[in-house]
């Protein structure tokens, strides 16, 4: 007699197997089999999972993925931009492959067949942020223990490489600023030399601008999601609420835009539009493309690069990261790198810097009481 579990033979010559677990519920194996020893084996196996206490129900797995995904995003206190994204990232690129799929039947041929799909017709970023959403789904799946492993197992599928945005001159900025009007021209100069994002911007009250300081308070974020609806909210991260110190060149402009522009009172929205509606970024888009073809900037020159040009700027004059940081609202020093970057034209300014500074050495070296003494002879270049 077995130990554990029982085998037996079909009529048909064929062999099953089934034990019972820790529940005393009896399970029988998903298939028969050829032998008596490969019944037996399966038996074994079985009989050391529950052993190692990695033993998993065989129809835990068994949840339609769908309904587990949509679960998974409605338990998550996401904000309302990052909502809009999962569902959409669901809806177009995940449901229409594994929505008939259970957990289980998820396998990591399946998730390289998808994303072999998906990448020779969708753009690699969106591909990129749709495996992230698949995969931490998964993942969930696996801790609540309703599979064994997480299929999505591909290195780097994850990860998107973002192609090097332009950097707009300093001429360019201000024609940019002339072109899009003087109702907007503020939102371009607090894009560039802010930093701010276009979500705060659009969420800035009268009373978060001080003058006398040359300071901009930023509370909280209003992101229009695709429905038009104003998300308004906290920032991206607690690092977004902050105080951003203006260059004294943008005095002007931000006592005009106050005087002309601003809501009344101290709660009045810093940004209107012509009709006294809050800021939207679908009309203010219409003005921004036209802007940007007058000054002549390439098609994919977005507002929110602005953002990238002013912190460039800033790293050239000597901003630390940490003050890129503080600046861009960033809680991350990985985010706050992608301002750090060293062009063509910082290169020439680290060589400049390091051109003057051994002249300087050369000269004080010629130049002092002790030259040619206990040394080697400093060597004089143009």
């Amino acid at each position: 007699m077995r130990r554990f579990g029982a085998v037996r033979q079909y009529r048909s010559g064929r062999w099953t197997a089934s034990y019972r677990d820790r529940a005393g519920i009896r399970r029988r194996a998903p298939e028969t089999f050829d032998t008596k020893v490969e019944a037996e084996v399966w038996l074994s196996q079985a009989e050391a999972d529950l052993t190692r206490g990695v033993w998993r129900d065989p129809d835990a797995g068994a949840v339609n993925f769908e309904v587990y995904a949509v679960k998974w995003v409605d338990e998550r206190e996401l904000s309302p931009t990052t909502d809009e994204l999962y569902r959409r990232l669901l809806r177009l690129h995940i449901l229409p492959t594994f929505a008939v799929y259970d957990l289980d039947q998820i396998t990591p041929p399946r998730v390289r067949e998808w994303r072999a799909e998906k990448r020779a017709v969708t753009g690699a970023t969106t591909v990129a942020k749709s495996y992230r959403l698949l995969k931490a789904v998964m993942e969930t799946a696996a801790d609540d223990e309703l599979i064994r492993r997480n299929p999505c197992r591909i290195k780097g599928a994850g990860k998107e490489s973002a192609a090097e945005r332009e950097i707009a001159t300093v001429a360019q900025v201000d024609a940019l600023a002339d072109a899009v009007g003087l109702r907007w021209r503020l939102m371009v100069y607090l894009g560039a030399y802010g930093p701010m994002r276009p979500e705060e911007q659009a969420e800035l009250r009268r009373k978060d601008a001080d003058l006398d300081t040359m300071t901009i308070r930023v509370r909280q974020a209003a992101p229009e999601l695709t429905t038009g609806r104003r998300a308004v909210g906290d920032t991206k991260s607690e690092a977004g609420k902050r105080y951003v110190v203006l260059p004294t060149f943008l005095h002007k402009d931000l006592r005009r835009h106050l005087d002309w522009y601003t809501e009344k009172g101290p709660e009045g929205l810093l940004f209107v539009g012509e009709k006294g509606a809050p800021f939207r970024r679908s009309s203010f888009g219409r003005k921004w493309r036209r802007a940007r073809m007058a000054v002549g900037m390439p098609e994919n020159f977005r507002f929110y690069d602005l953002r990238h040009t002013g912190h460039t700027l800033a790293t050239r004059s000597g901003a630390t990261l940490k003050d890129t940081m503080v600046r861009a609202g960033q809680s991350s020093e990985k985010a706050a790198l992608i301002y750090q970057h060293s062009d063509l034209e910082r290169q020439r300014e680290v060589a400049g810097g390091l051109d003057q500074m051994v002249r300087a050495a050369r000269k004080e070296a010629a130049e002092g009481p002790d030259q040619g003494q206990g040394g080697a002879e400093v060597v004089r270049g143009a």
